[in-house]
């Protein structure tokens, strides 16, 4: 059976803590000496009010209503990566460049890493979604501390046989198929979110935070004996890998979270396959 998520920790708040002890000096500069960290900043707002300073911190962006867009202390996610959260009192973020979040976390639902950050500090007002922050940074440059790398698994375009529909194909032409039982490969993609069949799987370096690229079909009723067949997240937080799946498709949209999905698949069979 699979579990919810848990909530956990990341591993990089410790990051924050071991620079706290190799240069206490910061508590003193930040304006044209070393860099503050986020704590640094809150507890002393007064000082540093209306001045460029450059900080340390876990930068966390969050679409939705309302949006997050801070520098915080440190960061919690679930076990999947999702549902990132900022920890500690955070610092509202203006201007961050969208080219530095490439390097960042990614897992489907937010942008999330540790930065260092140049900006005018502002205090003492309401900033954000419903004025809920007291701080802003107005940020005129921004890097990552840490840099993190993908790697990405596809389906390659090729011909199944054997009745078997391509994957390309049934995204071209998914009238042909609507309403048929049809038998189709492509990558299984579970979060307790989403449930897709994709074109590919996008993976951090050390195999975390999946998520689903390229064309999706919402897909229900995948046998739980073949998902453990399959990369399991931690506590079972999400499934993934490439697949042989039958089932009946249909077409037309209105499908799956949201109704976002065109099409949707529902499983008779399937079967775990090894990666090309």
């Amino acid at each position: 059976m699979i579990r919810t998520p848990k909530r956990a920790m990341l591993l990089a708040l410790l990051l924050l803590f071991s620079l706290i002890v190799l240069s206490t000096c910061s508590l003193q500069n930040g304006v044209d000496g070393d860099a503050l960290y986020v704590q640094d900043v809150v507890q002393q707002a007064q000082e540093y009010a209306g001045k460029e300073i450059t900080v340390d911190g876990a930068y966390v962006w969050r679409p939705g209503d309302p949006s997050i867009s801070v520098l915080a202390l440190g960061v919690s996610t679930l076990d999947s990566g999702l549902d990132a959260q900022p920890l500690g009192e955070a610092i509202w973020v203006d201007g961050f460049p969208a080219e530095v979040t490439e390097g960042l976390h990614r897992p489907g639902d937010a942008v999330y890493g540790f930065v260092r950050v140049t900006g005018q500090f502002e205090t003492g007002g309401e900033y954000g979604p419903n004025g809920a922050y007291h701080h802003r940074l107005q940020i005129s440059n921004a890097e990552p501390i840490e840099q993190v790398r993908y790697v990405e698994h596809r389906i390659e375009q090729s011909d199944l046989g054997d009745g078997k529909t391509s994957f390309f194909d049934l995204q071209a032409n998914p009238d042909q198929y609507n309403g048929q039982t049809i038998t189709t490969q492509g990558y299984y993609f579970w979060n307790s979110v989403i449930y897709v069949l994709a074109e590919g799987v996008q993976t951090e370096e050390d195999a975390s935070s999946p998520q689903p690229i390229g064309d999706t079909i919402w897909i229900e009723g995948f046998p739980p004996d073949q998902s453990g067949q399959l990369n399991l997240g931690p506590n079972n937080s999400y499934v993934w890998g490439l697949v042989e799946v039958t089932g009946a498709f249909q077409t037309g949209g209105g499908f799956g979270k949201d109704g976002a999905y065109r099409s949707i698949l529902l499983v008779e069979s399937a079967t775990a396959l090894p990666e090309q």
